[in-house]
């Protein structure tokens, strides 16, 4: 295992000029994130200072022995869903617990170099469950937005869908029109920041959290705020508190911690990939997750909740300058700097703000173009894409990887056996074979020889000829156990025939494979050749 962070790599040729540039990077992502780490923990059921707190301890962990030069980690959408159900389920004690699990097995995951593994999950599961939980978001700040009365949000789909309805009559106007504002001020900012000067530094969120706060506090709007829900955010540093564990509680958070961990992975490391395009550079995504799996596991005794890489604040980073990991340090810097002085003036800041902060967010974490293009796929991409989203909104996010995983699985398997084909060998190529049909068969197969596809040789054991079998497997790129167990049975049948069976063209994995499974052994000399050409000489003048 090799424990090195990007940071130890990023300062050959630093300048001051690239200092400047990442301080002023650190600074801009810090007042990005302030709205978006309270919108997240206030979203999942806990207090605004538990994101806060986590971007600035996870923030600070991930930039400081992560392996990409600009990613910003801490609370992310992505979490919302689920931080959600276990915070309702199980409370916030076996929240933090769980974060701390999810840490483990993240730092696991990177000691054990899977972090390349993460990739292989398929695209259309992750636009899926992306496109799934962005809904969910949406639909979780409904409340807010309209500023309904609502005593507690369930978590379950439908459940929240018929809560919301019976209080369909309870909608605040002015928070509707502070969420619609604020949303409406978002949008306008975004299209417009270019031609706005050395304001366009200036992102809409906070824009509009800055304007909402002001009008609201101004005029003394009738409007739920942080202070009248939370009391305000503590002006102090987090306090470091034992997490209570026990083997019983922990038992029941191994699935949501393995969620969590699960999801952490992929979305720092797509998270990462994508810093990587804009960078022209590459992560070590090992190291990433090793550094994800520490800040979670340090940011729950703080009271923080579940972290990752965030795409948003990332590509803010980018975009601002950072060339090295000071920008995400002095990011988490900038934010424990505002909760020590600036933290009392959080009081005043609307809800329905933060709802309409969420509810961009979430417009645009979904991939919804896919949606409209979807007809353009094949029928199992549509099932696994669709399969994964229904299941993510109304059911759960776990079940909904598995599932999507399953089909993706399936469809891979269907369409590799389906790339895998048996042929006769032409006679055109071979004339000596043309009259000798039915005691002289030579086959050519083509692909893998795995357990999706060995109806390709029990095809071949059902036309048998009388005398002589020849197998051509020059062009398999593979066989797996369950092929290597077809191919020995057919010998023992050709055996038992008294057909002489002759394999041509074993090489690389193929002939490794054979060599530990025994076949080689049980095979004579004159029963295997270089190539097809050589065997059907060789058995045609036997």
């Amino acid at each position: 295992m090799i424990f090195r962070p990007k940071i130890l790599d990023s300062f050959a040729g630093y300048t001051r000029g690239l200092l400047i540039k990442d301080v002023l990077a650190g600074l801009t992502v810090g007042i990005v994130a302030l709205p978006l780490a309270m919108a997240f923990a206030i979203a999942s059921g806990l207090k605004p200072e538990a994101g806060i707190f986590t971007a600035i301890i996870a923030g600070g962990l991930v930039s400081l022995l992560g392996g990409s030069r600009v990613q910003i980690g801490g609370p992310a959408g992505a979490f919302i869903v689920i931080v959600y159900g276990i915070v309702e389920h199980y409370g916030i004690p076996n929240l933090l617990l769980a974060t701390a699990m999810s840490g483990v097995f993240l730092f696991l995951m990177g000691v054990f170099r899977l972090g390349t593994l993460v990739r292989f999950i398929p695209i259309a599961v992750i636009i899926g469950f992306t496109n799934g939980i962005a809904l969910l978001i949406g639909i979780s700040q409904i409340k807010d937005f309209f500023g309904l009365t609502i005593e507690k949000m369930p978590a379950q789909f439908f459940p929240a869908m018929h809560t919301l309805y019976q209080a369909a009559n309870t909608v605040n106007p002015i928070a509707l029109g502070v969420a619609a504002a604020s949303l409406a001020l978002i949008i306008i900012w975004k299209l417009f920041q270019k031609r706005l000067g050395w304001l366009s530094h200036l992102p809409g969120t906070v824009v509009a959290m800055i304007v909402a706060t002001t009008v609201a506090s101004a005029f003394e709007l009738p409007i739920e705020t942080i202070g009248s829900r939370f009391g305000g955010i503590p002006s102090s540093l987090p306090n470091f508190e034992w997490i209570p564990i026990n083997w019983g509680s922990a038992q029941y958070m191994l699935m949501p911690a393995l969620t969590l961990a699960l999801l952490g992975a992929i979305e720092s490391l797509l998270c990462a990939r994508i810093a990587d395009g804009l960078m022209h550079d590459r992560h070590e995504s090992n190291q990433e997750l090793m550094a994800q799996g520490i800040a979670n596991l340090v940011t729950p005794f703080f009271g923080g909740m579940p972290a990752t890489g965030t795409i948003a604040r990332t590509v803010t980073n980018v975009e601002s300058g950072a060339t090295t990991p000071i920008a995400g340090i002095v990011h988490a810097i900038t934010l424990l700097v505002i909760v020590l002085f600036a933290a009392p003036l959080a009081k005043d800041i609307p809800l329905s703000c933060l709802a309409a902060i969420l509810m961009y967010v979430a417009w645009n974490m979904g991939e919804w173009k896919k949606f409209i293009d979807i007809r353009q796929f094949r029928l199992p991409y549509q099932v696994t894409i669709l399969s994964v989203f229904l299941l993510t909104v109304i059911l759960d996010l776990t079940i909904a990887v598995q599932v999507g995983l399953l089909l993706a699985f399936i469809t891979f398997v269907y369409r590799i056996s389906s790339l895998s084909r048996c042929e006769r060998a032409n006679t055109k190529d071979f004339p000596e074979l043309q009259h000798l049909h039915g005691e002289i068969d030579a086959y050519r197969i083509y692909g893998a020889i795995f357990f999706g596809a060995v109806k390709l040789l029990e095809k071949i054991e059902e036309n048998l000829p009388s005398q002589i079998l020849l197998i051509d497997l020059k062009n398999v790129i593979y066989i797996d156990s369950s092929g290597m167990d077809t191919v020995m049975e057919l010998t023992h049948l050709c055996k038992i025939r008294n057909i002489r069976l002759i394999i041509c063209g074993l090489d690389h994995q193929p002939l490794e494979m054979a060599e530990r499974s025994g076949f080689i052994e049980r095979l004579t000399d004159d029963c295997l050749y270089p190539d097809l050409s050589s065997g059907i000489k060789a058995a045609t003048h036997s």
